[in-house]
């Protein structure tokens, strides 16, 4: 077995790279293993990086060393492929995906990590992104894609960029119009937001689907109705604590294996933390590919055994 450290020097406060290589050959050394790290240079190198090695046939294990973003590179190049299992070496500021396991900081312990479990979890497919974690349509992407406008000036930090974009977006209006299309039902109304999940975690501490299971073959759908720009504060605080049975005539949550979104403008996305501009419509699907996931012994990403039968709200 071959051990692939995919290094993203830039993610989180891009002082990684040489503090990852040090750590990863003084473990990998002293457990006698066949190892080897690339540090990326580019978008999408960590996709084209675990693809390659992917399509050797070699048996992988292969570590995004990096944030949210650097996983879904990753978990994009390996999916399918049943030679590779993926896992992330937190080094990003949000590290959403791992927190449903309930322990972030053990996935920095390498020595557990390299003989951990493995599972294989669903994947969605956005338009041809792969999502491993959470997508979402609305309020929370349009701070997302804009947010890139106030990272340039002198002094200002990735959340005060963020600050500044919600408080745009505010001014701008919440919500926006949406044709949504599931199997059994179709909706044509404004909505504050959609989100489709795989996982629970999404934009650094926000839970809104704390029942989302990662291998169950369904998304959790939360549809988030209008709300003003005075109400939009409290609305926020119960989404992001995944209080949304409390309220139903604020979100409803649903659960299927596609949904269709149609909007009257280019819309961004977002994919596990990555903006995905589509032009009118955006197909979300389970896909056919699967993606195989490690972690350390003693977590878990399953609540309760006895408890993972969805039932459709």
């Amino acid at each position: 077995m071959k051990h692939l450290f995919i290094i993203n020097p830039i993610a989180g406060k891009g002082n990684n790279g040489e503090r990852l290589l040090g750590e990863i050959s003084r473990v990998m050394e002293k457990a006698g293993a066949n190892y080897e790290c690339a540090v990326t240079k580019a978008p999408m190198d960590a996709c084209r990086i675990a693809r390659e090695a992917c399509e050797s046939g070699e048996e992988l294990r292969i570590y995004a060393c990096g944030g949210d973003g650097t996983l879904n590179e990753v978990v994009n190049g390996a999916a399918g492929f049943e030679n590779a299992a993926v896992t992330q070496y937190p080094c990003g500021s949000g590290n959403d995906f791992l927190k449903m396991f309930g322990n972030v900081d053990s996935f920095k312990n390498l020595e557990a990590l390299m003989d951990g479990q493995v599972s294989t979890m669903d994947l969605i497919d956005c338009n041809g992104r792969l999502s491993v974690n959470i997508c979402s349509v609305g309020f929370d992407a349009r701070i997302g894609h804009d947010m890139i406008k106030y990272k340039h000036p002198p002094l200002i930090s990735g959340k005060t960029a963020y600050i500044i974009s919600a408080a745009v977006n505010i001014i701008k209006g919440i919500h926006l119009p949406y044709k949504v299309f599931m199997p059994d039902r179709q909706f044509d109304d404004n909505y504050s937001l959609i989100v489709f999940a795989n996982g629970q975690y999404y934009g650094g501490s926000f839970n809104p689907t704390p029942d989302a299971v990662p291998d169950d073959g369904l998304m959790d759908i939360l549809m988030v109705e209008k709300v003003s720009r005075f109400t939009v504060a409290k609305l926020i605080g119960r989404f992001a604590k995944g209080m949304y049975k409390k309220f139903p005539e604020l979100m409803r949550l649903y659960r299927h294996d596609t949904c269709t979104v149609r909007f009257d403008r280019p819309t961004g996305i977002n994919v596990d933390g990555e903006v995905l501009m589509c032009d009118n419509e955006a197909v979300f699907k389970i896909s056919d590919k699967k993606i195989n996931i490690f972690y350390p012994a003693g977590v878990t990403y399953k609540k309760n055994e006895e408890i993972q039968e969805k039932i459709a709200i």
